[in-house]
């Protein structure tokens, strides 16, 4: 028999700790009071009747108090309750004190490496950190159920933004920038009126995206079709105002002309004002807004002109780069750019063919943007195309009242993650044991993913006016609540995963891209989605698979896994898990193989997927890049490229660091050769940080993730 303590550990099970235990209760009551060793033996053997092969420490002690009070030993009875209770609260006690201590001191090491955006030396982000901090501690003690708390603290699953669970806000969504833009909204208790041109279009359109940022935890995105309209206002505008101010003193091909100048100056203004200000600002959780820009050429917008203009002026400028505090052109962080193929472009003929182009030259100066299969993608939901919002996350359809499919001003409640390979060590190879087990835990996500909704149930439209009155999300009366968008497959509740790959190892023996691997994983991924449908069909809540993106979640399963387990060959050894359904980093795999082989997960995953393959040298690889982007339109639904970029903080160099021939870095613009001023970047995991020297003298990234 094994005893599986609070904590996780498995460890055997001793008799003599529960008769050490019940002797220690008999020394502090009379002797009239005390347990006798019948008792006590007849304890004992009840442990062995259960006839468990793994026994918790809570069910142990509760059998120990059922035969006490049967006993009518009462007084040890109190006793020992008692004891068990204090216990329970030192567990349960205040631990925030330390870690907001040492998140003062800069010396909380996992808070600065969890987020690549947010830079805890500044007061104001700090302030969002302790706020956090506090939210977690009581997140822990006081909102989640024990088994839950117990469950994320061992690993078992992940409760995601804990550090913002005690508010009434929720995860991402896709703004309905259309309606918000078009028939006005309010920010801070102003009025802001539907704009007359492109540039204030732009510029209300960032505003919107600060304060939504500011009152939601996760990310946003934003279709920029919607403002199309505005630059052809724009232009309508100028062609008014030539009119009048010269009306028939020149030609219509010098007015032309003219127009097109300002409209022009226009456009590169009302993006630039895009750009520079998501930089710039920083909302109440100490960061620059999360946002992502969807870009579709879409054939049914009678906008779609003017779309593509905007689209080619975004790329120009995210080629270009912003400007660091040294004048030194970089990557900016934000906005993330997610860029649509479709028929009229997926480098096959098609009418905007050049901005395809485009694209493929910013993904390999800038690595963005990612792109979106649309045919691929209307396979996958009913013959729609639309964003993902912020998190990468992907809604379930939804009809509106007169059968219209609706995405924008939708939500996602909140997220939960699995650890797949735990399940896989503790099965041993068992598939009957395993599929209970996955039972057992997705009954927990479940059970997670309900306190989630069950904490925006009764949330009344005040408390975020921006989403629930003014158009980001709805037009709700004040005082009304938002509970009839929490229900009916409105809003979405997704069910991460982490690590396949490892899960197939520990249960075939072999990688999920061999056959029977594979065979055995898609089971797996059947299983998770039928579960997330029988949900939904339960509730009434769009419940999704979700491919989630969390890099630093791969990291500390694996960290918790090997701490309770040991070091496990191709599994806790490598000190990371494998994110969701992707092959694993070190086996050798084209991109071609790799992103058709990871689009039937995808299939399967549609409450959100992502796959990404490396292309080294980017820059130097626009055509191999172009013949990538033709292969995601006809085979997978989402893909990125992912590579190395190296930055010189002393002169703002942005591109390849080398070893020069004595083993050192340097920079071959300023030939800086301190390794602290020195950035490696990487997308797979997104450290930002200083690098260092490893064993062998060779350049390595001190990051969780890979290491070159």
């Amino acid at each position: 028999m094994k005893i599986q303590k609070r904590d996780g550990r498995v460890v055997s099970y001793e008799e003599d700790k529960i008769i050490a235990a019940i002797q220690k209760a008999n020394n502090e009551v009379e002797e009239k009071d005390r347990v006798g060793q019948d008792l006590i033996d007849e304890i004992l053997q009840a442990v062995k009747d259960e006839g468990r092969e793994l026994q918790t420490v809570e069910h142990v002690q509760d059998i120990i108090e059922a035969h006490l009070v049967k006993a009518n030993k009462y007084v040890i009875a109190k006793k020992y309750m008692v004891y068990r209770y204090q216990r329970s609260l030192l567990r349960k006690s205040n631990t925030t004190d330390e870690s907001i201590l040492k998140l003062i001191r800069n010396e909380n090491k996992e808070l600065a490496e969890e987020n690549s955006n947010k830079n805890t030396r500044l007061a104001s982000t700090q302030r969002d950190y302790i706020a956090g901090e506090v939210s977690r501690d009581v997140t822990r003690r006081m909102l989640l159920p024990e088994h839950i708390s117990l469950a994320h603290d061992n690993g078992v699953i992940h409760f995601h933004d804990a550090d913002y669970f005690i508010q009434p806000i929720f995860n991402c969504c896709l703004i309905n920038i259309k309606d918000m833009l078009d028939n006005g909204t309010s920010i801070n208790g102003k009025l802001i009126e539907s704009p007359k041109s492109f540039q204030v279009a732009c510029t209300v359109t960032t505003q919107i995206i600060a304060a939504v940022a500011s009152n939601q935890y996760g990310g946003q995105s934003v279709n920029i079709k919607h403002l199309g309209k505005y630059l052809r206002k724009s232009r309508d505008k100028f062609v008014a105002q030539l009119e009048e101010e010269l009306g028939d003193t020149i030609s219509a091909e010098a007015k032309e002309k003219i127009v097109a100048l300002r409209l022009k100056d226009e456009l590169r203004s009302g993006v630039q004002t895009i750009q520079y200000q998501i930089n710039t600002l920083m909302t109440t959780n100490g960061q620059s807004p999360f946002v992502t820009l969807f870009l579709h050429l879409d054939d049914e917008d009678e906008y779609e002109e003017e779309t593509a203009q905007i689209i080619m002026e975004i790329f120009r400028q995210r080629i270009q780069g912003t400007k660091n505090e040294k004048g030194v052109y970089v990557t900016p962080a934000f906005p993330k750019l997610v860029y649509v193929l479709d028929e009229n472009n997926n480098l096959s003929g098609g009418k905007y063919d050049y901005v395809t182009k485009m694209a493929a030259q910013c993904s390999a100066k800038r690595m963005y943007p990612d792109y979106i299969s649309a045919k691929k993608m209307r396979e996958n939901y009913e013959g729609n195309v639309f964003s993902c919002m912020g998190c990468r996350s992907f809604l379930s359809p939804w009809k509106d009242e007169e059968g219209k499919y609706k995405w924008e001003g939708r939500f996602n409640q909140g997220v939960v993650s699995l650890n797949l390979p735990q399940i896989g060590i503790i099965a041993q190879g068992d598939e009957e044991k395993f599929w209970g087990l996955l039972d057992e835990r997705l009954n927990l996500c479940y059970e997670a993913l309900m306190c989630r909704h069950k904490a925006l149930l009764g949330t009344v439209s005040d408390v975020s006016p921006i989403h629930w009155q003014y158009g980001a999300i709805a037009r709700l009366k004040k005082g009304e609540k938002i509970d009839k968008l929490l229900f009916n497959g409105y809003s979405t509740m997704s069910l991460g995963y982490i690590g396949l790959y490892e899960l197939t190892y520990l249960m075939k023996n072999c990688s999920h891209t061999e056959p029977e691997g594979k065979e055995f994983a898609l089971r797996v991924m059947d299983h998770m989605k039928d579960a997330a449908a029988k949900w939904k069909a339960e509730t009434g809540i769009a419940f999704s698979l979700y491919g989630t993106p969390a890099e630093t979640l791969c990291y500390r399963f694996a960290r918790i896994d090997r701490e309770k387990f040991g070091e496990i060959k191709n599994v806790t050894d490598k000190g990371y898990y494998t994110n969701s359904y992707h092959i694993d980093v070190r086996e050798p795999i084209d991109a071609f193989t790799k992103f058709t082989f990871e689009s039937e997960f995808q299939n399967k995953s549609l409450g959100g997927a992502i796959s990404y393959v490396e292309v080294p040298n980017l820059m130097h690889n626009v055509e191999a890049i172009e013949e990538l982007i033709r292969f995601i339109y006809d085979n997978i639904q989402y893909g990125e490229f992912n590579t190395k970029s190296d930055y010189c903080h002393e002169c703002g160099y942005d591109g390849e660091i080398f070893v020069n021939d004595d083993n050192e870095w340097e920079c071959p613009q300023c030939h800086n050769k301190e390794r602290a001023k020195m950035t490696v970047t990487r997308r797979t995991c997104g450290y930002l940080g200083e690098n260092f020297w490893n064993a062998g003298k060779t350049k390595e990234i001190k990051a969780r993730v890979l290491h070159l």
